[in-house]
């Protein structure tokens, strides 16, 4: 298991603690609990669902000068390993780089203009913008937040922090 994952008072993610950290976050009413599984977490007088996500009650500064490097392997991560045209998920080796807004007619080599397509999407669109072919992206591109990247990439995360990492 991953841990717990921490939301500031704002929904954004912090970081991950353990669930004894997150008990005790809990318990001292500093945080509140937003997401919890069926395992309870017992003591001689008190029994807790077992903590998934939890939120801090004070809002916790958290500086904006992290970047996100703009490469392949980030890409594959933010889209999922998902094709963002057809939803397949072909295999690593199956699975290409897209602009959007083709570069040939002024599309920036950014993470907004950027998804993960499978071969067949990408050859199938071409020099040409997705409407234009009667294609449409499963999701728009975005440039992901460092942690919320970070999170997802290592596998472990449970898919009901998904929701908390994207939004």
């Amino acid at each position: 298991m991953a841990g717990v994952l921490v939301l500031n008072a704002s929904y954004e993610p912090l970081h991950t603690v353990s669930v004894k950290r997150a008990v005790v976050l809990l318990l001292k009413e500093k945080a509140e609990l937003l997401e919890s599984d069926e395992a309870f977490i017992h003591s001689a007088h008190l029994s807790l669902p077992r903590p998934l996500v939890i939120r801090l009650y004070r809002y916790v500064h958290v500086p904006r000068h992290w970047s996100v490097p703009l490469t392949r392997r980030n890409l594959l991560l933010r889209d999922e390993f998902t094709c963002q045209y057809c939803g397949k998920q072909p295999g690593l080796e199956h699975l290409t780089i897209d602009h959007v807004v083709p570069r040939s007619r002024g599309g920036e080599h950014s993470w907004e203009n950027l998804v993960v397509a499978c071969i067949a999407c990408n050859r199938r669109k071409g020099n040409y913008l997705p409407h234009e072919i009667g294609m449409t992206l499963l999701r728009k591109p975005f440039r992901p937040r460092y942690f919320g990247l970070t999170l997802l990439g290592n596998g472990n995360a449970p898919d009901i922090w998904k929701k908390y990492i994207y939004a």
